[in-house]
């Protein structure tokens, strides 16, 4: 069993606002979490690091400010993988769930996947980004902006 509390970041330059008073449920395939977040950003990523950490064509990714984000029980559930000098993917040890991600290049936020959340999110995406790495049998959804690479801004 898991316990977390985060809160995912504003848009640059935004105030964050809570959406709800109740904590929705933030669910690995075996344990759960406790969170309460905000507004964006949120994107689709197509890099070929997102696609085959997730397995699929891209991952939705929402970012937590680091001070926001507090694991409060089940730390010892975790497990790490460092895919690259500086970047680390924390998923469930029991059922391999993806929980976070870090980069030393950005100490101040970390990345969530956001298919691990049971309730509804009601932010929109931002933004599909490094579509130049997209798979080649991907049909890309086109009514969102797309980027080579990150979104202006970041």
């Amino acid at each position: 069993m898991f316990g977390l509390y985060a809160t995912l970041s504003p848009m640059y330059g935004e105030q964050p606002h809570i959406i709800g008073s109740a904590l929705p449920k933030y669910q690995t395939h075996c344990c759960k979490f406790n969170h309460q977040r905000t507004t964006r950003p949120i994107i689709h990523c197509h890099c070929s690091l997102c696609r085959k950490n997730s397995g699929t064509a891209f991952a939705t990714n929402g970012f937590v400010n680091t001070e926001d984000f507090i694991i409060t029980k089940g730390q010892e559930q975790l497990s790490e993988f460092s895919f690259k000098p500086g970047r680390t993917r924390y998923f469930c040890k029991c059922c391999g769930s993806p929980v976070y991600s870090s980069n030393n290049d950005d100490k101040s936020r970390i990345r969530i996947r956001l298919g691990i959340f049971d309730s509804d999110i009601t932010e929109l995406v931002l933004s599909h980004n490094f579509v130049t790495s997209k798979a080649n049998w991907e049909q890309l959804e086109t009514s969102l902006p797309c980027y080579e690479k990150h979104e202006p801004g970041r």
